[in-house]
């Protein structure tokens, strides 16, 4: 029964040092979505290209400071708790851990919205958190 507590209790205080890691970013550091402009109307293929300034991109995995990658969240919010890595929902937070700029997407007809978050190595958001403008693009049928 010891052994079980100190598992348990080892795990909580593993959790929550983990939790509260998160890589520093420098002031002035920014994301922006390039292309396509805000308010664009666009037909698929959507190629968007992702820029980055005042830091540099580092795939997943890649302890370095002052570095990330990308993460696209279509038609969704940024996460509320930044303590924990940025998850993988399908067509809603796309990881770009091999530091990609730009990804091309097929998205249904209609209104989108897209937005940027810089990960960290573990693909935690920096702090403070580095995060692209949400732009909408309106995409035709």
């Amino acid at each position: 029964m010891k052994k079980i507590a100190l598992f348990v209790a080892t795990t909580l205080l593993s959790v929550t040092a983990f939790a509260q890691e998160r890589s520093a970013a420098p002031a002035g550091a920014k994301v922006s979505i390039i292309a396509p402009k805000a308010g664009a109307t666009v037909a698929n293929p959507v190629k968007v290209t992702f820029g980055i300034k005042g830091m540099t991109l580092a795939p997943a995995g890649t302890k370095s400071d002052n570095s990330g990658h990308h993460h696209l969240l279509i038609d969704t919010p940024v996460p509320k708790d930044l303590s924990q890595p940025l998850p993988v929902i399908e067509n809603k937070v796309i990881h770009f851990g091999k530091a990609q700029t730009e990804v091309t997407l097929t998205l249904p007809p209609g209104k989108h919205t897209l937005q940027l978050v810089l990960g960290d190595y573990l693909h935690i958001p920096h702090n403070p958190p580095v995060v692209s403008k949400k732009i909408t693009i309106n995409v035709q049928p």
